[in-house]
């Protein structure tokens, strides 16, 4: 296990074996993303992808909240400076929001408090989510004026539309139980637990073949927004049937022991 190194934003990067540990750590203002923050966030992620060590990732909250969304001080004073606010659709580059969804590195959040607004957005971005009983979820953007561009494209696309137009519309939150029956939380555990279970489903993900995970992640979403004749005939990124850990794999099961994965 490496140090956790903490940079000036509050993100906290820590290794643990194969599964790199990213942790919001602003819990005087609930975790809220700052611009120094997301830069950072967006930054990792990107090492994360192009690093071979890295196999899963676990992005989790200090304090009450996993994440109150942006933040809204920040918003407020460059308002007050007179700075155009640039809407997340005109921003250069890829938003925090896409780049974990495009990561190749499966993400699980750890979500022991209030995920709302773009906190909210930020574990529907994530691949797996686990969390604690009666934490707040949603997305209030309606009711201060905001636009929820990413979940009003992501949300649709997890649940039924009828419930979340209105949930977008009112700007109500549910709590993790609700979410839970919508499958939108994979497990849901006592508040002391879910670092814990999140960090041994990420160990899980990071104990199988590196090139057939990160595959499996791309096709998923990739095939999402394809015809299915389409989808099937999807080829991206290294192909597993084809690499020496498919050989390892299988000589690993018929003789009874731990494969070796070489990530090639």
């Amino acid at each position: 296990m490496s140090t956790a190194q903490r940079r000036e934003s509050g993100l906290v990067v820590e290794d643990r074996g194969h599964v790199r540990v990213l942790t919001l750590d602003r819990p005087e203002r609930r975790n809220a993303l700052s611009s120094a923050l997301q830069a950072d966030l967006v930054e990792e992620l990107l090492r994360c992808a192009e690093d071979d060590d890295v196999r899963a990732v676990v992005l989790a909250g200090t304090g009450p909240a996993f994440c109150a969304g942006f933040d809204l001080h920040e918003i407020r004073e460059a308002d007050r400076r007179g700075e155009r606010f640039r809407p997340p659709m005109d921003r250069p580059g890829r938003t925090v929001f896409e780049v974990l969804t495009q990561t190749p590195v499966p993400v699980v959040a750890a979500i022991a408090g209030a995920a709302v607004a773009g906190g909210f957005e930020l574990a529907l971005a994530c691949d797996l989510r686990v969390a604690a009983p009666g934490v707040p979820m949603g997305l209030p953007e309606a009711t201060i004026g905001m636009g929820a561009n990413f979940g009003s494209v992501v949300l649709p696309k997890r649940i039924p539309m009828g419930i979340a137009l209105e949930l977008l519309y009112t700007g109500e939150y549910v709590t993790s139980e609700v979410a839970e029956r919508w499958g939108l939380v994979n497990r849901l555990v006592p508040a002391d637990d879910v670092l814990p279970t999140a960090l041994r489903l990420a160990e899980a993900i990071a104990a199988n073949a590196p090139i057939s995970v990160r595959r499996m992640k791309e096709t998923a979403v990739k095939a999402l927004e394809l015809p299915l004749w389409q989808a099937l005939r999807l080829d991206v990124g290294p192909n597993p049937y084809l690499s020496e850990d498919r050989r390892e794999g299988i000589a690993a099961r018929l003789e009874k022991r731990p494969p070796r994965w070489r990530g090639r």
